[in-house]
């Protein structure tokens, strides 16, 4: 069973960074796809970046330019590098994994970690 744990939320004013992890464990980290999620106060979900198993990116327009999504295979974690941050990125960022593009059919969420962006 896969799980993930994220971490590195906290709370930051406009214009600074932080940076998210996500551990994997359970499986082999390379057959999974591995994207972040984000969840704002009244909003749906809605995907940021997303990393395929051979390093392919993808982000959401709201995000390009200010942050990064990387993985680790060595230390099966994925990265969410976030600069430049605005009120609007307040939210709760959730990692996911799927498995579905690798013939794999498990999607996996972990639990949410809270980014807090306030003057």
């Amino acid at each position: 069973q896969v799980q993930l744990v994220e971490s590195g939320g906290g709370s930051v004013q406009p214009g600074g960074s932080l940076k998210l992890s996500c551990a994997f464990s359970g499986s082999i980290f390379s057959n999974y796809a591995m994207a972040w999620y984000r969840q704002g106060p009244g909003k749906q979900r809605e995907p940021v970046a997303i990393i395929t198993s051979d390093g392919n990116t993808n982000y959401a327009n709201s995000v390009k330019g200010r942050f990064t999504i990387s993985r680790d295979d060595a230390k099966h974690t994925v990265f969410l590098r976030m600069n430049s941050l605005k009120l609007e990125d307040t939210a709760v960022y959730y990692c996911n994994a799927d498995g579905r593009p690798y013939g794999n059919a498990g999607v996996y969420w972990g639990q949410g970690t809270q980014v807090n962006v306030s003057s």
